[in-house]
């Protein structure tokens, strides 16, 4: 029913709907009402004839309008009179006039979008090309299928939200995401060939539920603001016709892509059994581009938790049998109420007062079975005399199988510890790793001298697989330590001392050596930069064809004659200072952002060490014991396609810091469970 016009009155309280947004309150002697401001109906205001009446017009006016994206204004919740209404960062303040009812307010979708990527609810039009956009965002971010648009619960569900969205096809979807790819790759080649410093790239190895293996290189580095980053480059596809030596070109071929091979650092394989020859070819690619040091060991780094995880499947294969009967014993018990029952009542009768229960492991990750074996332990009594009493019972242990079981489970709960702290840190800086590493280290030295012909032979395999990991990266891990000001060469000088012993001084000295070798690289590094003889955004000098490179070496020679006439160096002054007080604030990078200026070279190099992965296991993969596997979803795609969605996932993750970020923000994981 439509009612005469009036003059607008002073309203006699706050209205707390944010339909009044649309709509002014009119009041004709003792009677109100709601005047809409976009076609001038008029409609009841009495605040006993509530809202709903109004939303549905509103719905309707602002439907045909096509001006409005009623279905997001209308979603907001009602606040205290205080505060104001948001959806997703998107506000509308209470009190604000109503010839500016919408403030244009932006919706981020992730921090580095610019300005014409960002959706403006405040725009006033829907438009389908940036929907288009949003969507093909959203799949890339929340790693959801691209077929998502052809569901008929998501169509039905886009219909019911906005009208006017047309649902696009997968192929136009796939389309709009190539093209996000492209658009953030550029930002990210920007991004690393800016930096000063020089970058890590980790190699791994994945692979998908039909055999098929990929190659994922991810970029390792601290920014100018010492904030560590890692960003995926490339996730090759590896096709039936590679073969290991090959794996050499499409890693030179991923450097000459992204235009680092003159600025890298080190690389970092997840496989301590990698071919030295793949190094060694690589190092032949680019040696025109860098100097290597003399040892190369910094330059050829593996993963710290890979070797972990592999020496933790020696010690679970030694002792299989044995964990077969623990699992039948679990099984057993677990069986039915009755057993489980007489299992209790046993328990009590030997004294056992354990609140753990016994439970089952997951076979293809190794920290379950830890838990399964520490549990089944503290009733090691109640198994033993359940034999007794039910004849039913046949997989019971003998006293050195539980023995066995007790040694390797206190090994694995040391490799348990270990692992949480490489996989549970969000910014594993490479100066953590070494003394976790030395523990180890010296645990196996240790356990290589049981009595017990079982457990030492399982220890000698587990220290030889160990050995060849220490022999490659020891060096790296040391140095990375002394450039923690807590540690500095103290540290070194108290794990080798327990290590080596006796030769514990040679080995020391082989580390200062390292460390001084390395320092020196950079300095003369930084005499050229002085001279403008380097290249731009590295860290280390270039070497060309031109002929002024020819005096290299008298660089070298001019650098190392006049070291006794300057002041004492960075590395000198640095170690020579206290150590700064351990505490469990520490952050590492922001020392070294503080003491730039006391360190200008030192700090330098300090930043192209501390960003070298160390590790390359993901938390969600940190226990399992196989590798790497991409999830159907993704290993069904196009190789193209499955790089692009991979990679730009990776580029607009969430900082985990970010306060901003939200939980429901973060991507889905790329991982399956291996069968």
């Amino acid at each position: 029913m439509e009612i005469s016009n009036d003059l607008a009155v002073k309203k006699p309280k706050r209205l707390t709907s944010v339909v009044w947004n649309h709509f002014e309150r009119v009041r004709k002697a003792d009677i109100c009402y709601a005047v809409c401001i976009h076609c001038n109906k008029r409609l009841s205001g009495s605040s006993n004839s509530g809202t709903t009446h109004l939303r549905n017009h509103l719905m309707r006016c602002l439907k045909r309008s096509s001006t409005i994206d009623v279905s997001q204004l209308l979603a907001a919740k009602r606040r205290k009179k205080d505060t104001t209404v948001s959806l997703a960062n998107i506000s509308f303040d209470e009190g604000q006039r109503k010839d500016d009812y919408i403030k244009p307010t932006i919706l981020k979708f992730d921090q580095e979008q610019k300005k014409d990527e960002i959706f403006n609810l405040g725009s006033g039009r829907f438009d389908q090309e940036r929907s288009r956009i949003d969507l093909a965002r959203m799949i890339i971010v929340h790693g959801y299928p691209l077929a998502m648009v052809d569901h008929v619960g998501f169509k039905v569900f886009v219909k019911n939200l906005q009208p006017l969205f047309e649902v696009v096809p997968n192929s136009s979807v796939e389309q709009a995401c190539m093209e996000i790819y492209g658009k953030e790759k550029l930002k990210v080649y920007e991004t690393i060939n800016k930096l000063h410093g020089r970058i890590n790239l980790s190699v791994e190895m994945w692979s998908s539920p039909e055999n098929v293996e990929y190659l994922c290189l991810t970029a390792h580095y601290i920014d100018e603001d010492w904030k560590l980053q890692k960003k995926i480059l490339s996730f090759v596809t590896l096709d039936s016709s590679h073969t290991e030596d090959m794996l050499s070109e499409v890693i030179n071929k991923c450097l000459m892509d992204w235009d680092v091979d003159r600025k890298l650092f080190a690389l970092t394989f997840d496989n301590c059994s990698t071919d030295d020859d793949i190094v060694i070819r690589i190092k032949e690619q680019i040696s025109h581009k860098r100097p290597l040091l003399s040892t190369g060991q910094l330059y050829d780094v593996r993963s710290a938790a890979h070797v972990l995880n592999s020496i933790v499947q020696d010690a679970m294969e030694a002792l299989r049998e044995v964990t077969q009967k623990i699992r039948a014993s679990v099984k057993y018990v677990k069986s039915s109420q009755v057993t489980q029952g007489k299992f209790n009542e046993i328990s009590q009768e030997v004294g056992i007062n354990s609140e753990k229960n016994l439970l089952f492991d997951c076979p293809i990750r190794w920290n379950s079975t830890y838990l399964m074996l520490e549990t089944a332990l503290e009733y090691r009594g109640a198994f033993s005399l359940l034999q007794e009493h039910d004849p039913d019972y046949i997989s019971a242990l003998t006293d050195t199988e539980w023995e066995w079981a007790s040694s390797v489970t206190g090994y694995l709960k040391l490799f348990l510890e270990i692992t949480n702290v490489f996989s549970g840190n969000k910014f594993p800086t490479a100066n953590m790793y070494f003394p976790e590493v030395c523990d180890v280290h010296i645990q196996l030295i240790e356990w290589c001298k049981s009595p017990d012909n079982f457990l030492s032979s399982m220890a000698v395999k587990m220290k030889a697989k160990f050995d060849k990991y220490w022999s490659k990266c020891s060096l790296a891990l040391a140095v990375a330590a002394i450039l923690d000001p807590r540690f500095k060469m103290k540290l070194v000088e108290y794990y080798y001392s327990q290590i080596y012993g006796s030769t514990a001084l040679d080995r020391i000295k082989e580390v200062s050596d390292g460390i001084k070798e390395l320092f020196n690289a950079y300095s003369i590094c930084s005499t050229l930069v002085d001279q403008g003889s380097a290249l731009p955004g590295s860290s280390l000098p270039s070497t060309s064809n031109d002929t002024r490179d020819r005096l290299r070496g008298f660089d070298k020679f001019l650098h190392e004659t006049s070291q006794s006439q300057n002041a004492i160096s960075d590395l000198d002054k640095y170690l020579e200072e206290p150590v700064f007080p351990r505490n469990c604030d520490f952050n590492i990078l922001n020392w070294w952002k503080v003491h730039m200026p006391r360190y200008p070279i030192l700090s330098m190099m300090a930043r192209d060490v501390l960003g070298t992965p160390m590790s390359t296991v993901a938390p969600e993969s940190a226990f399992n014991i196989g590798g790497r596997v991409l999830d159907h979803c993704r290993s069904s795609l196009d190789a193209n396609t499955r790089q692009a969605l991979i990679c730009t996932q990776d580029w607009l993750r969430m900082e985990p810091g970010d306060v901003n970020s939200s939980s429901s923000l973060s991507p889905a994981p790329l991982l399956i469970e291996p069968s």
